[in-house]
């Protein structure tokens, strides 16, 4: 049954990578909580802390694309050492501007030096060059990742909020740093897996003059709306049903659902158009979250939760997996960072208008914004299906060419 994925680590150092990349990505999942944390606790502010946190994401999805731009070009040891070094130094320099009552722009400036380069398109880089001729493998490839996405942030804010809590509030960040510095330290230690620097061609554009890739990106946004949204509206929703002690573990739920979908799902092989695949997943996910309306009570709620969080990794997995095809091997770091940017823009957007939509309408309406940013994301594919040219991936064909996008001059 498990088949797939003991083939997948036949090749000798990917368990050393996959291993080390999961420390990286963890500290991923733990940098927010403990963001909010620190500063609510030293300067007893969630206004300040929320915005704190703001605007180490706002860093984020400015500078993280970039670092990944240079590690295309450079190489992950001489690039992601430097930057993950600079990211602990960052998060240090938070814990110790805040816990010595520094004035509040020095928060500002540190939380936004505080970032770390992607460890998960790091990983995702090395399977991609290891699989980039066997479709299958990298098939099941990705699904594992999303997987390990999923548990990072199952466990990330419970290891957060038990550190800040347990032993001290700057202990949550001062952990997330060491985490990326380790990580990424043990992670290019693995020189054997690194992707080698492809020289980039001079006829090709940036990633995000990609047309093709455009399509997705803008799909992952919209993707991102819908996890932001469930988020908030879920905190609010079991606050309205007087249980809001429980809103972590309900929304635990989904991701527990994605993350056993992601299994299941590495397992099955692929088949048709990957445009086709993508569209029959943004499918699948708005239908499995329409029920959530009906949620009237805990026990449901934790029910539809689970179900609606089984079709967020096949959407991810299929999306990674277009991204990773729409590019040239020079640009894979790059384009897979502003993939992840994106989501993380669409999360942040989502909790920004479902909270709107809580305080001014009603929290069980909050509920629809989730299947009306995947009716919306099926429809961006289907209009901008023709701008993605794809091929079928059957077990039957040996020789997979590669998706081919219309790359604007």
């Amino acid at each position: 049954m498990f088949a797939p994925y003991r083939r997948l680590f036949a090749p000798p150092g990917t368990i050393a990578f996959t291993l080390a990349g999961f420390f990286g990505r963890l500290a991923l999942a733990m940098y927010g909580v403990s963001t909010v944390m620190l500063v609510a606790a030293q300067r007893d502010s969630y206004s300040l802390a929320g915005a704190v946190a703001g605007v180490s994401l706002a860093a984020t999805l400015i500078t993280v694309p970039r670092i990944s731009r240079l590690i295309d070009r450079y190489g992950q040891r001489k690039v992601a050492v430097p930057a993950a070094a600079v990211s602990a130094l960052g998060s240090l320099a938070l814990v110790l501007c805040a816990h010595n009552d520094a004035p509040v722009w020095t928060l500002f400036v540190t939380a936004s030096l505080s970032t770390a380069p992607n460890a998960g398109g790091l990983v995702r880089a090395r399977w991609a060059e290891i699989y980039h001729d066997d479709p299958k493998s990298l098939h099941v490839a990705n699904s594992f990742e999303q997987v390990l996405d999923e548990i990072c942030f199952i466990i990330g804010p419970i290891v957060t909020v038990a550190l800040c809590t347990s032993v001290f509030p700057e202990a949550g960040r001062l952990v997330a740093g060491a985490l990326t510095l380790g990580g990424t330290l043990l992670l290019v230690a693995q020189r054997s897996s690194e992707p080698p620097v492809q020289e980039p061609e001079p006829t090709v554009a940036s990633p995000l003059r990609n047309r093709g890739l455009r399509i997705v990106l803008l799909t992952l946004l919209l993707t991102g709306t819908i996890f932001g949204s469930l988020e908030i509206v879920t905190l609010a929703y079991t606050e309205h049903l007087g249980h809001a002690s429980t809103a972590g573990v309900v929304i635990g739920l989904q991701a527990v659902g994605s993350a056993i979908a992601g299994v299941l799902f590495g397992m099955v092989t692929p088949r048709g158009r990957m445009t086709t695949r993508l569209l029959v997943c943004l499918f699948g996910m708005g239908v499995l979250m329409l029920p959530l309306q009906l949620a009237g009570n805990l026990p449901a709620l934790c029910l539809l939760m689970f179900v609606a969080g089984m079709a967020n990794t096949p959407t991810m997995v299929t999306s990674m997996t277009m991204v990773q095809e729409l590019v040239p091997r020079s640009q894979i770091n790059e384009a897979m960072a502003l993939a992840v940017t994106s989501i993380l823009g669409g999360t942040s957007l989502g909790s920004a208008i479902a909270g709107q939509v809580v305080d001014r309408v009603d929290p069980v309406l909050g509920y629809w914004m989730a299947p009306g940013a995947a009716a919306l994301a099926l429809l961006v594919v289907g209009i901008g299906s023709r701008r993605i040219v794809t091929t079928a991936v059957t077990p039957s064909t040996p020789d997979v060419p590669k998706v081919v996008s219309t790359t604007e001059n």
